[in-house]
């Protein structure tokens, strides 16, 4: 069963075109993965997705709604969790999910529930009442997860979920994923920069380049794609984007990255 399909979808900025006319789907319960360089047009499509940036022409369903003219239908079958942090600092963990509980319109009697739910289910019971700024930078990713699952939604879009988490933090996020998936019959749509998240995680993985998608499938038929013995998905992303994951990124991008990842501990 397809829950994301797109056709054509497009997105011009003047006289540049950041997304190309893309017509890719995703399975219902995949974890789909999507690969490139920085300006690839990957931040752009997520937006458009998630209905914060609107097309300049194709269209693109989420379980049968048009992203544009069903957005709101979108919203509530969807969740996001943005590169950037999303969690208040000086609210609780509690509070935090709380205020999100009222914006998704659930229901007053089952609100206390869900918060308490979506807490213990990341591991957070024991920190609900603390402030969120002194919560470790694996504790507020995982909380930003809990933020984005209190509606349960059908299709949940994460956007470097572990970029600036040591290698613990970043196990446990791996492993909620799964879970989420396993238990919930989620269906995951992530970018990443790390070829071994997108081969861990990753069931299909399509590669973005100036714009438009190069290459998709399993990371096994990427890899085998090259028909190179002992190709790795880093082979794969050279081969079809023309970058290297060391050369990527300019002044600016560098200087966003490192400052998230620094606020996130």
């Amino acid at each position: 069963m397809i829950i994301l399909n797109t056709k054509g979808l497009t997105r011009r900025f003047g006289s540049l075109t950041a997304v190309n006319h893309l017509s890719f789907s995703v399975n219902a319960g995949e974890v789909f993965g999507l690969l490139g360089p920085n300006a690839a047009g990957k931040s752009t499509l997520i937006k458009m997705l998630v209905t914060l940036l609107p097309a300049s022409s194709g269209t693109a369903e989420i379980a049968g709604f048009d992203i544009s003219r069903q957005a709101a239908s979108v919203r509530r079958i969807i969740g996001y969790v943005p590169q950037e942090l999303s969690a208040d600092g000086t609210l609780t963990g509690y509070e935090n999910l709380w205020i999100l509980s009222k914006l998704y319109d659930i229901p007053r009697a089952e609100r206390a529930s869900r918060v308490e739910e979506a807490l213990s289910f990341m591991g957070l019971s024991h920190a609900a009442d603390k402030p969120v700024r002194h919560y470790s930078g694996g504790m507020i990713r995982r909380l930003e997860i809990a933020q984005s699952i209190l509606h349960r939604p059908r299709l949940l879009f994460l956007d470097e979920p572990t970029v600036g988490l040591d290698p613990v933090a970043l196990k446990a996020v791996w492993d909620y994923v799964e879970e989420l998936r396993s238990r919930f019959s989620m269906t995951f749509f992530l970018t990443t920069h790390s070829m071994e998240e997108a081969a861990h995680l990753c069931t299909r993985i399509a590669i973005m380049h100036r714009g438009r998608i190069v290459a998709s499938g399993t990371p096994l038929e990427l890899m085998d794609s090259l028909d190179k013995e002992g190709a790795t998905l880093e082979d794969v992303f050279i081969h079809y984007s023309g970058d290297s994951l060391e050369t990527r990124g300019n002044y600016r991008e560098t200087s966003t990255t490192r400052r998230v990842a620094r606020r996130r501990g």
